[in-house]
């Protein structure tokens, strides 16, 4: 694994793969050397957990190809999508407070003010009644104020991986009309040739509905079938002898 940057104090670790990380790891696979990721999110369809580590096979710009660890497979990811230690770093701690000095001294307590003793006022005559006033008009009904709405703002869409390369699909016939099937994944090396039946080509031929490659198809298979009938033919012409000679010879013992 290639060695770590430090930083300084009070700096904080980046939780993704810099350019810094990318010109190491890019040297470290150059000379040999084992260079080792970590992912930061989980892929479940593929069974990856947050956190395993992964072997680099190579640094393209701001892609790096990697192989997880129980994962047979070279895969594209993006230097957002890595970090070079397991587990997440932590946020720097805020400085402490500088202690405060020494508390002002609380004020004295003001005295109680004395009660004061007020004489009762005397009753004044009551006043003469006032003419009823007309009744105000009804104010209007306030406008409801807006409402505005507290809903979370829906997360950013997650950036889709750099998709992988095309597929090629090889079909060969072999001279014992023996059939295989071969699948090649961008420019790796092509899978192992999984054997299948003439009558499987046939019909994957036709589901296609490319006429060139059905008569290509169909062509080997009739000149198999042919070669087949032959064989039947002189294996039955050889029988047959074989049945007169015995009769031949049961007749004269």
């Amino acid at each position: 694994m290639p060695p770590r940057s430090r930083s300084g104090a009070g700096s904080t670790t980046p939780e993704h793969l810099t350019a810094e990380n990318l010109e190491t790891l890019a040297a470290a696979v150059a000379e040999g050397k084992r260079a080792t990721v970590y992912l930061r999110e989980a892929t479940p369809s593929l069974g990856i957990e947050a956190g395993c580590s992964a072997k680099v096979v190579s640094v393209e710009g701001n892609t790096v190809i990697i192989s997880p660890k129980g994962v047979n497979d070279e895969l594209p990811f993006e230097a957002e999508e890595l970090r070079m230690t397991r587990k997440a770093p932590e946020p720097a701690k805020p400085a402490r407070p500088a202690k405060s000095a020494a508390p002002a001294p609380k004020p004295a307590a003001a005295p109680a003010p004395r009660p004061v003793t007020v004489p009762a006022p005397k009753p004044a005559a009551a006043p003469a009644p006032k003419p009823a006033a007309a009744a105000p008009a009804p104010k209007p009904a306030p406008a409801p104020a807006p409402v505005t709405s507290t809903a979370p703002a829906a997360p950013a869409p997650r950036r889709a991986k750099k998709a992988p390369g095309g597929v090629s699909v090889t079909i060969h016939a072999g001279a014992e009309n023996d059939w295989t099937v071969t699948v090649t994944h961008g420019a790796k090396r092509p899978g192992k040739a999984t054997p299948v039946s003439p009558d499987a080509v046939d019909r994957a031929m036709r589901e296609l509905g490319d006429d060139v490659a059905l008569e290509a198809v169909q062509s080997v298979i009739s000149a198999a079938r042919e070669a087949a009938e032959q064989r039947i033919a002189a294996l039955s012409k050889e029988l047959e002898d074989a049945r007169r000679a015995l009769e031949a010879l049961g007749a004269t013992s």
